[in-house]
C-alpha cells in the first residue's frame, strides 16, 4: 500500500437475515451428558452470533474465485498489487518466502449480533431459547444401518446486526466499497457455515445503510455524510 494518504472510512451496517437455518460450530470440549452434539457458536449470554472472522473469511474465498486469483495449490491469494480486488480489500500478511510486499486490510469485518426481537416470533417453536434442533442420520451403504445425529441451528427468520468498515486512501475513489458490496452480494448466492450444499446457511442483506467518515471526523472537525441508504444489496449495487 505504501505511503498513500488516509483519507477516511465509509461505514456500512446491514441486517443479516437467516433464510435457512445456519450452523456456525464451535468446540465441544466442555459438552456435557445430554447435550448438543453439534452446537452453535455463542456469545457469553448463551445467544448466537455470527463471526466477523466467518463472514470476512468466506467473503475472500468467494472473492478469489470471482476474480480468477485462486491458485493451483489452493493456497491464500497474496500479491503486491496495490489494485488487487482481493488483496487490496481483504489485505496479506507477511510472506517470508516471496517478493510479496505485506498490504495492510481496508476491510473491519465486526461480530455480527443477534436481533433477539426476531425470534420472539418463533419462541413457541425452537427447542432452546435461541435455536432450533435438526435430526438427521448418516446411512450405512452396506448395511443400511441409520447413524442418528443432531445439529444445532439459527432458525430462518433470525436477523443480525452486522457493520463493515473500509478504509479509505489516496487514489482509491470508492472502488473498495464496490468490491465489499460485491463479496456480501456473493455471499448471499453462496452460504455460511457448516453444510451448505445440504441446505443450511442461505443468508440476505437487508437495510443496508453507508456513512462516510472524511479524515477530519477523527480530529473532531467533520460529521458524517450519509453516501446511500438501500433496502438491498441489489439496489446498493445499481447505485454504485
Amino acid at each position: 500500500m505504501g505511503a498513500k494518504n488516509f483519507l477516511g472510512k465509509y461505514i456500512v451496517t446491514a441486517e443479516i437475515e437467516v433464510k435457512t437455518g445456519l450452523h456456525i460450530g464451535t468446540s465441544k470440549e466442555d459438552l456435557e451428558i445430554g447435550g448438543l452434539d453439534n452446537p452453535v457458536i455463542k456469545d457469553p449470554k448463551g445467544r448466537p452470533y455470527i463471526p466477523g472472522s466467518s463472514l470476512k473469511g468466506k467473503m475472500r474465498v468467494l472473492s478469489e474465485f470471482y476474480h480468477g486469483k485462486v491458485s493451483g495449490d489452493g493456497s491464500v491469494h497474496k500479491c503486491s498489487d496495490p489494485n488487487c480486488p482481493v488483496c487490496g480489500l481483504f489485505g496479506t500478511s507477511v510472506d517470508n518466502n516471496s517478493n510479496n510486499t505485506f498490504a495492510r486490510t481496508r476491510l473491519i469485518v465486526r461480530d455480527a449480533y443477534l436481533d433477539e426481537k426476531s425470534l420472539e416470533p418463533l419462541s413457541d417453536f425452537l427447542e432452546t431459547k435461541w435455536t432450533e434442533l435438526k435430526h438427521e442420520n448418516t446411512i450405512n451403504r452396506v448395511t443400511s444401518k441409520a447413524n442418528p445425529r443432531q445439529q444445532e441451528r439459527v432458525p430462518a427468520g433470525a436477523i443480525f446486526n452486522a457493520e463493515f468498515v473500509v478504509d479509505i486512501y489516496e487514489g482509491d475513489e470508492d472502488k473498495f466499497l464496490k468490491y465489499l458490496l460485491q463479496a456480501m452480494k456473493l455471499l448471499e448466492d453462496d452460504y455460511l457455515g457448516g453444510s451448505g450444499s445440504r441446505g443450511y446457511g442461505k443468508i440476505e442483506f437487508k437495510n443496508i445503510r453507508v456513512v462516510k467518515r472524511e479524515k477530519d471526523y477523527y480530529l473532531g472537525n467533520g460529521k458524517e455524510e450519509e453516501v446511500g441508504k438501500y433496502s438491498t444489496l441489489n439496489e446498493a449495487l445499481k447505485n454504485k
